[in-house]
Formats: C-alpha cells, structure tokens, sequence
C-alpha cells in the first residue's frame, strides 16, 4: 500500500483506512519488537510487562534456546506464522523436537529460501475461564492520527470462546487452545453460540470478583491498548489522509491480568449472528462519521470526547485514564441509533 500512495495526490476529502507502514503495530514480530524496545527504557518497565516471552524465528532461535533451557522441564509454547491469521499454521509444544521439522527447514547457506519466519511466544497457561472454556476479546480502537496520537476506543466488543473445555493435557487439539471462530467452525460440537457481548463479560466479572475488580481489569485492557499504540508511534509515518480501525485480540488470565495477543489493521466485519451484524455495522457506521469525509461536522481544536459507541481515550499527552467505558453500555448497539 505504501508505495501505491507515495504516487497519489490525495485532496481533502479523500481518506486511506490504513496508515503506510501499518505493519509496524499488525504484524506480530514488528509489534513485539516495537514493545521490547520500549520495555528496555529504565523508567517503563512495569507498564510494559503486558505481553509473554516472545522471540522472533529463525533470527532469535539462540535466544529462544537460551529461554528454554531456563523455563521449568513442561513449560508450554505456542508458534504462530507472523503473517497467517484465522489460527493458521498456530501450534503448542514443550519439547524441542517438536518443532525439529521446522529446524530441518532451516537454510544452510545463503542460496537457500528461508524457512516461513515464526514468533515463539511463551504460553499463557492459566487463562481466565467461563465455563471451564478458554475465550479471547476481540476489541476496536480507532486511530486518528499518530501526531498528535488520537485514539477513540469502542465501547462495545465480543469475546470468542473455545467449544471446548479448556486443558493442558491435549496440547495439540486447537479447538481447546484457539478461539478464533475460523478454527471453531471446523469442530463437530460447534453450535454456532461462540460469543459474548463484551457488557455480558464485564457483568460475569463483576458478578463473580467485585465491581472494582471489573473497573481494574478493564481498565488495565484499555492501558495495553494505548500503550501498544505508543510503541509505535515515533515510528509510524503519519499523514492527515490516514485513519485505522484496529482490532484488538486480548487474553486475560486467571489473576485477572490482560495480555495481547496480537493487533488487527483489517479486523473482520463478517457477521456470525443478528448481533454480530448490528455491532458492526454501528461500528462502521460511528468510524464515517468520525472521519467525517464529506466534512459536516463542525471541526474544533479538540476532539469529541463522546462519538456514537466511541470514547476519546488519549488525545496529544493526555491519557483519559480516570474513566474507562469498555465493557459498559453502547447507546449505539444496546438501543436505536442516534443517526444514520
């Protein structure tokens, strides 16, 4: 995409849903790179402890070794191909014979091709269960701009559960180990119910550990996403043409920890049910007007703070951290629009 708009000279009313190296932030070893590196600043640390022990392969394959043979004899690993998505080519293992085909592969001299570029991530074993299955949250925040940095995050969002009861004892059954509904459809005991609205989440949570520990958790997961994005915010090339909808995958574990996953630049607008349907159409539907194509809305130095589903999260420096509304009621999804 990047080399097609260098050659266009875009007016103000054309937009591009995507910023031009987008794959800084959606691709899986150039995000965990952009994160190790903030990470690495001495006064960051604590704030960047949000994702697992993750190595780039085959460049980080002697680091990796190195991390394995200091992890406990059963610690599992999860190897995921950094430019697949819907689960493909995603596998666990613990031991390193497992992955001995992919080695094999390996080029010997420089003549060779290279075997398909993985990222090796340490498991997250003990995920937050509903049911005694495994789900993962599927998220939205939208980019405005990079510089200043303007987010809006969408109040409303699902999470994807595994039809099966999760485990350890079958490392090699995906249908326990991956939510993605790509992966789930292909079960036998797939019933077409794979989903929660993000609210019903937040209410179980509730329900279950306390008001405050909802508001924590979900405001933890709002954290993780503005800091993913200011990872990569120095490198990201910004143009006043570009807005991006990200999806969000987040894993939350058994302490009430959220973790990332991955981030989507094209996350999927496909409808699984009536409700799938409705969330995401509002959802496109608030993102034009946002963006504001054909420039109706008053233009002011600083944005709405409250925009259909959408909530302003950061804006410049300042990280609207005091209230969070992901999770809550979307007056978008949850009644009748307000506007068409």
């Amino acid at each position: 995409m990047r080399e097609e708009i260098d050659k266009m000279a875009l007016n103000n009313s054309q937009r591009v849903n995507h910023f031009r190296n987008f794959y800084e932030i959606a691709r899986k070893d150039l995000l965990i790179k952009n994160l190790k590196r903030m990470k690495k600043q001495p006064d960051l640390p604590a704030k960047w402890d949000f994702f697992p022990a993750t190595f780039g392969m085959p460049t980080e394959y002697s680091l990796f070794l190195d991390e394995f043979k200091r992890s406990p004899p059963g610690t599992v690993w999860i190897m995921k191909p950094i430019s697949k998505s819907q689960g493909k080519g995603i596998f666990l293992f613990t031991k390193l014979n497992q992955i001995a085909g992919w080695r094999t592969d390996m080029p010997r001299d420089a003549s060779q091709t290279p075997p398909e570029a993985y990222v090796v991530q340490r498991y997250i074993a003990s995920p937050y269960l509903i049911g005694g299955k495994k789900f993962d949250l599927r998220i939205y925040a939208l980019v405005m701009s990079y510089t200043p940095l303007v987010v809006y995050l969408y109040r409303s969002g699902f999470a994807r559960f595994s039809h099966h009861r999760f485990s350890l004892d079958d490392i090699n059954n995906t249908y326990i180990h991956l939510t993605n509904v790509a992966v789930q459809k292909t079960s036998d005991s797939y019933t077409g119910h794979a989903k929660w609205d993000l609210v019903n989440v937040r209410q179980f949570v509730t329900a279950k550990h306390g008001a405050e520990a909802a508001r924590k958790v979900f405001n933890d997961i709002q954290a993780v996403i503005v800091h993913c994005l200011l990872s990569v915010q120095r490198v990201m090339f910004q143009d006043r043409h570009c807005f991006e909808l990200y999806g969000y995958d987040i894993l939350i574990d058994s302490d009430l920890k959220p973790w990332v996953l991955e981030v989507n630049a094209s996350p999927s607008m496909t409808a699984e049910n009536p409700e799938d349907y409705k969330l995401k159409t509002t959802l496109l539907q608030d993102v034009l007007y946002i963006v504001d194509v054909e420039n109706k809305r008053p233009h002011t130095a600083m944005p709405e703070e409250h925009v259909g589903g959408f909530d302003l999260i950061y804006h410049g420096t300042k990280y609207y951290s005091e209230s969070c509304f992901l999770g809550t009621m979307n007056p978008r999804v949850h009644s009748r629009p307000e506007y068409c």
